[in-house]
């Protein structure tokens, strides 16, 4: 399998950050991909959708995604353009939900406590290598194993299904 390779800028964040804030509950009267993105981080960060480019990636400290378990949030951040997720730890339904939608996400102890907001980054899925381009910095997150990667490649587990 080819390596897959993400490149983006960081958004930063600090640890706790819950579905609620990812995405605010008076949204999810809506299930459309496009419409959970304009309000993606509203109540965290209200110039997140302004500054978010395709490709970008967020890092965080511990735990992000607690909360409720609306699949909601990992789709609101994937369709808001984000790439991946980095942070010291997940809550274990955003993990599970993430990995369903096909948003890579790292943990990376390492790489969270030295990435700043705005440094441009490149991930290596397959190795689990993140690269600070700013810094020049190299990290190391636990790399997927083969079988998410395939679902991360097919874009979420219904499409590694489909295949």
């Amino acid at each position: 399998m080819s390596d897959i390779i993400l490149k983006g800028k960081v958004h930063k964040y600090g640890s706790n950050v819950n579905t609620d804030e990812i995405i605010p509950a008076r949204y999810l009267n809506s299930s459309d991909a496009a419409v959970l993105a304009k309000y993606c981080m509203e109540d965290i960060d209200k110039n997140f959708v302004k500054n978010v480019k395709k490709g970008d990636v967020i890092v965080a400290e511990n735990n992000f995604g607690c909360g409720s378990s609306r699949e909601h949030a990992p789709i609101a951040i994937k369709a808001a353009g984000v790439s991946a997720v980095i942070a010291n730890s997940f809550a274990r339904i955003f993990f599970r939900n993430a990995i369903n939608i096909g948003l890579p996400i790292l943990e990376s102890p390492e790489a969270v406590k030295a990435i700043k907001n705005g440094d441009a980054i490149e991930i290596n899925l397959n190795k689990g290598i993140i690269k600070n381009i700013t810094k020049k910095e190299t990290y190391q997150a636990q790399p997927f194993p083969e079988f998410m990667q395939k679902i991360i490649k097919a874009g979420g587990l219904l499409g590694y299904i489909k295949k």
